[in-house]
């Protein structure tokens, strides 16, 4: 329950503090792609967790990923690794696990369901 409210705290400062904190870039990226509204804050939680921590994403989360697409994806990853509260974390595992979690998102969406 601890762990939840961390990153519940983290995705709260991801989301409000970010844009003051992102590149330009990065923050045209997020506003031009209205990026901040196209996942519900569940599914944000555990997509953030899966990449800064340690967790799993749901196929109905990674349903709402692949929607929200890469685009958006990697500007907001990218935008919360330029945030100072994030500047202990290794950019490079960070990014390869951002890269691994949308893989597998399209992996399991892409996956033929069991019933036809």
């Amino acid at each position: 329950m601890a762990s939840l409210n961390v990153s519940s705290v983290l995705v709260v400062l991801f989301l409000t503090c970010g844009a003051v904190l992102a590149t330009k870039e990065n923050d045209q990226i997020v506003k031009e792609n209205n990026c901040e509204t196209k996942m519900g804050l569940p599914c944000v939680l555990e997509a953030f967790t899966s990449i800064f921590n340690t967790g799993s994403i749901s196929k109905k989360c990674c349903g709402e990923l692949v929607v929200f697409g890469n685009v958006c994806h990697s500007a907001l990853v990218k935008r919360t690794l330029e945030n100072p509260l994030f500047k202990d974390l290794n950019l490079a595992d960070i990014i390869a696990k951002s890269i691994q979690t949308w893989n597998n998102c399209l992996a399991l969406i892409d996956s033929p369901s069991q019933s036809t």
